[in-house]
């Protein structure tokens, strides 16, 4: 019986640590709270970023030391950059835009929905022949 119950606290222990881990922690997060912060890692793990709202100085600071993090754990692996942005700060913007230029992984940017003013030009921020917009989405 206890090496059976041994074998299960093994288990758990090895899902724990491996399905479970965090890798960003909640503050980082670009999604608002009430979300599944596993998946928002899973996906920042597989290197996808998303700019999903306005751009301001939290979110700007979030995602450039995200591309700064995944550009030093692994320099050779693309980055995917989604956006739906309605726009934004200038400054902030900027910095990302800069960041973009100044990691060494090309950083694929594709338009989802909106990308206007401020996300326009972070948009276009990406490898030239990486640029991606989907049919429908509304680039001003």
């Amino acid at each position: 019986m206890k090496n059976k119950r041994a074998g299960i606290y093994t288990l758990i222990l090895f899902f724990a640590i491996f399905f479970f881990e965090p890798y960003a922690s909640k503050g980082a997060c670009t999604v608002p709270e009430g979300y599944n912060f596993i998946l928002i890692n899973r996906l920042y793990r597989e290197r996808l970023l998303f700019l999903g709202q306005e751009v301001e100085s939290e979110i700007s600071n979030q995602l450039i030391g995200l591309m700064i993090y995944l550009s030093i754990e692994d320099e050779n692996k693309d980055l995917y950059f989604f956006i739906n942005s309605p726009g934004g700060w200038v400054l902030p913007g900027i910095a990302i835009y800069d960041t973009m230029q100044f990691v060494p992984p090309d950083i694929h940017t594709i338009c989802l929905g909106l990308a206007a003013s401020m996300g326009s030009f972070i948009l276009v921020g990406g490898t030239i022949t990486k640029r991606l917009a989907f049919p429908h989405a509304w680039r001003q």
